[in-house]
């Protein structure tokens, strides 16, 4: 059905609205038994990996390309640190207009520039960090009068509030904590605006704390300012200057969350974690809210019993690299029944 025919009146759609979809959203929320049982709260994992592209990035991608077309945009430009080119190119290629998209130079995940390289985008590397990239493509698209497909474009955020409505009638309710990676900063925000305006039309009765985790060698909303050369093993999340700061501020102050920060080491052990006791392989970004989870547990901040929602945002195989530098490699043996059998006498 996809996120605009599904709700599309809780969206700011018209008649003159193209129906556009890859069939995003409906991503499963999943519980997670044994990570529950470790850290003794009711533990559910969103899996928006599951969304056409990879990545929570469709959810809010097919409305900012579908109002594009309705304003008679003639192409879609954006900055990335993957995830938005991927996703920004498969719905162009969907609605059959130019992409452009620009990623810092030896800043992205493979599998992520395979995507956008593969759904026909032109690709423009630029010799600096995100945050310069997003400068540029604002700059760009207004003189050449492109729509900016970023989450500084404020249809993004109204697709991502989606995933809220989907966690609730999952639930039943909203959790008590929803916890989140964050980077530029959009998504939180977003799903805050979403829980919002499901208690306003009366499907909700309370809100859940929203929690946002940061990489520590990007955690600009953690310190209380820009990081200049952010750096961390999650480049879906290495942005040092976020976009929707003001907008992620407001909804951890209203919420009553919280902002924490994790190290490359914790979230790399809370991916395999959830891969090797979950079952789920998520990109390493994914995986904060899971090493901030674990480390509240750690410091006896972590409330036992709550109810826990945290969006996985995309799929593992998005990055395999990092992944396969922190397991072990194929055991080899020769073809004989032997061989193998003594391999598998544990």
């Amino acid at each position: 059905m996809g996120v605009i025919r599904r709700y599309a009146d809780l969206l700011p759609v018209t008649g003159e609205t193209p129906r556009i979809t890859l069939g995003e959203g409906e991503t499963p929320l999943v519980y997670l038994e044994r990570i529950s049982k470790d850290l003794e709260i009711e533990l559910w994992g969103k899996l928006e990996g599951c969304n056409p592209s990879g990545s929570f990035k469709d959810r809010g991608m097919v409305m900012a390309v579908a109002k594009a077309l309705e304003a008679g945009a003639k192409a879609i430009v954006c900055a990335s640190t993957g995830n938005t080119s991927a996703s920004a190119a498969a719905y162009a290629a969907a609605a059959q207009i130019p992409c452009y998209v620009l990623l810092p130079a030896g800043k992205v995940a493979l599998g992520k520039l395979a995507q956008a390289l593969m759904y026909g985008a032109e690709v423009i590397a630029v010799k600096g960090n995100f945050d310069r990239a997003l400068e540029m493509a604002r700059e760009a698209a207004e003189q050449k009068g492109f729509a900016i497909v970023n989450s500084v474009n404020p249809y993004r955020l109204w697709g991502q509030r989606s995933g809220a409505w989907e966690v609730c009638e999952s639930l039943g309710s909203a959790p008590d904590w929803h916890a989140i990676p964050v980077g530029n900063a959009g998504n939180i925000s977003a799903y805050w605006a979403g829980y919002s305006q499901y208690r306003e039309i009366g499907k909700i009765s309370k809100l859940p704390k929203m929690m946002g985790f940061q990489a520590a060698g990007a955690a600009p909303l953690v310190t209380g300012k820009p990081c200049p050369d952010p750096e961390t093993v999650a480049t879906a999340i290495r942005i040092g200057n976020p976009v929707s700061a003001h907008l992620a501020r407001e909804a951890v102050e209203l919420s009553g969350g919280e902002f924490n920060s994790v190290t490359d080491e914790e979230i790399l052990s809370a991916q395999y974690y959830l891969s090797s006791k979950g079952g789920i392989f998520a990109e390493p970004a994914s995986c904060a809210p899971l090493a901030g989870l674990v480390k509240l547990r750690g410091l006896g901040r972590l409330p036992k019993g709550i109810k826990a929602v945290m969006v996985l945002t995309g799929n593992g195989l998005k990055d395999p690299d990092t992944a396969m530098s922190q397991v072990g490699r194929p055991t080899e043996i020769g073809d004989s029944l032997d061989e193998l059998l003594e391999v598998m006498k544990g």
